[in-house]
């Protein structure tokens, strides 16, 4: 535990005298990461992303709200192409357009307009690039094959 600074000392010389004391002491010797260049230091930002990186966030994720909500809107197609059915599809746009009226309603920042999606727009977008899964073909009847435990008939 470090001792309390004395009254009357200056707190940067207090400060630096600390240091300089630890560092006699060999308390900086040997740390994690010795030697190891330091990352992306002409990116002023870089403890930023990689923090988003370690944690599995999206850069989205720092966007206010209402400009979150337009690249949704955006990357919206791409989402639905992949949903089974109208009913999903619907689902999303349903759940996306309740969180734009939420943030409407809370009428926070007003600079920007998020308009809502119109879901049968989607749904005709998501018909023109649906493909259905291929169906694998009826697997042949159990029946037709003679089973081992059956007697095979004799004929007369």
């Amino acid at each position: 535990m470090t001792r309390r600074k004395p009254p009357g000392v200056n707190m940067e010389s207090w400060v630096e005298s600390q240091i300089r004391e630890a560092a006699n002491r060999g308390e900086f010797d040997n740390l994690p990461g010795t030697g190891k260049p330091l990352t992306n230091l002409e990116d002023p930002q870089a403890w930023l992303t990689t923090y988003l990186r370690r944690e599995g966030l999206p850069t989205e994720a720092l966007l206010p709200e209402p400009l979150r909500l337009r690249k949704e809107v955006e990357h919206l197609p791409t989402l639905i192409r992949g949903l089974p059915r109208e009913s999903h599809v619907r689902d999303v746009v349903e759940d996306l357009n309740n969180r734009i009226k939420t943030w409407m309603r809370n009428g926070q920042d007003t600079h920007f307009t998020v308009p809502l999606v119109d879901p049968d727009e989607i749904v005709a977008r998501w018909r023109e690039t649906y493909v259905p899964p291929p169906t694998l073909p009826a697997p042949p009847s159990l029946l037709a094959k003679p089973r081992w435990w059956r007697r095979a008939r004799r004929p007369g």
